[in-house]
C-alpha cells in the first residue's frame, strides 16, 4: 500500500523505556530509512535527528563534551569549527538582539516544519508545534524570573502549538539541578510521542515517532555512560 512502511517498521527493533540502552544507533536508522523509503521520508528523519545534533553542538561549544558524535551534521559542524548547513542559516537578520543560538533554532524549526510538510507527516508537524511551544514557554518563564523581555528569546512563534504545555514546565521547575530538569522535560517529551505516534498505522507518522524516541533514548544512554563508568570503578 502506497505511503505505508510495513517492512521497515516491523524490522526495526523495539524501543524500551527512556534511559534503557538503544537497540540501534542513529546512523543505522538513517541508513535503513534511506535505503527503504522515499527521499522525502529520509529527509524528514534527518530533520528530526538534527535536533539532537544541535543539542550536542551547544554542549560542545559550552565545553561539556569534547568530541560530539552527530547523526546528521559533520563532526566539524557539530563542534562549531565548520559552518552549519545552508538550511540552518540565519532566518531573521532583522532581529539583531537575538543571540546566535536562538537564531539557529529559529532556522531549525522552520526547516523541520518544511520537511514535515514535504513528507505529509501530521505527527512531525504537531511535534514541531509542541517543541516550539515548550521551548518558548521555558524561555518566557526564565525571562520572567530574570526580569528580561521574553520576546527577545522566543523562536518561530507562528509554528508553536496554540496551547503551551504549562504543566510540563511546572513539573520541571522544582527540579534539583539542570540535569534533573532535563530528565523531567524529556520524560514529558517521551510521553507526548507515545500519545501521538500513530502506533500500528505503518504510516510516515509512526516512522517519524520511532526516530524521535530513538533520539531521546540515545541522549539518555550517552548522558548515563560517565556515571556508569564511575560506579564500576568505585565498586
Amino acid at each position: 500500500m502506497t505511503g505505508r512502511y510495513y517492512f521497515l517498521l516491523t524490522s526495526l527493533p523495539a524501543l524500551a523505556d527512556l534511559g534503557a540502552a538503544p537497540p540501534m544507533d542513529l546512523a543505522e536508522l538513517r541508513d535503513r530509512v534511506a535505503s527503504e523509503s522515499k527521499p522525502h521520508a529520509a529527509a524528514l528523519i534527518d530533520a528530526i535527528l538534527l535536533e539532537g545534533d544541535l543539542v550536542l553542538r551547544e554542549a560542545a561549544q559550552a565545553g561539556e563534551i569534547e568530541r560530539p558524535a552527530p547523526a546528521v551534521l559533520t563532526p566539524g559542524q557539530a563542534d562549531g569549527t565548520e559552518p552549519l548547513p545552508e538550511a540552518l542559516a540565519d532566518a531573521e537578520p532583522d532581529r539583531p538582539r537575538r543571540i546566535p543560538a536562538d537564531r539557529t533554532w529559529e532556522a531549525y524549526w522552520r526547516h523541520a516544519a518544511r520537511a514535515a510538510d514535504a513528507a505529509r507527516c501530521p505527527f512531525a508537524r504537531q511535534w514541531v508545534g509542541f517543541e516550539v511551544a515548550l521551548r518558548n514557554g521555558l524561555a518566557t518563564a526564565r525571562a520572567r524570573t530574570l526580569g528580561l523581555d521574553a520576546h527577545d528569546y522566543l523562536v518561530a512563534e507562528d509554528l508553536a502549538a496554540e496551547s503551551a504545555p504549562d504543566e510540563i514546565i511546572a513539573a520541571a521547575a522544582p527540579a534539583a539541578d539542570p540535569l534533573a530538569a532535563l530528565r523531567a522535560l524529556d520524560e514529558a517529551r517521551w510521553r507526548w510521542v507515545l500519545d501521538n505516534e500513530g502506533y500500528y498505522s505503518f504510516a510516515i507518522d509512526e516512522l517519524a515517532a520511532y526516530a524521535r524516541k530513538l533520539a531521546l533514548a540515545t541522549r539518555w544512554h550517552l548522558i548515563g555512560q560517565p556515571q556508569r563508568q564511575r560506579r564500576s570503578v568505585e565498586v
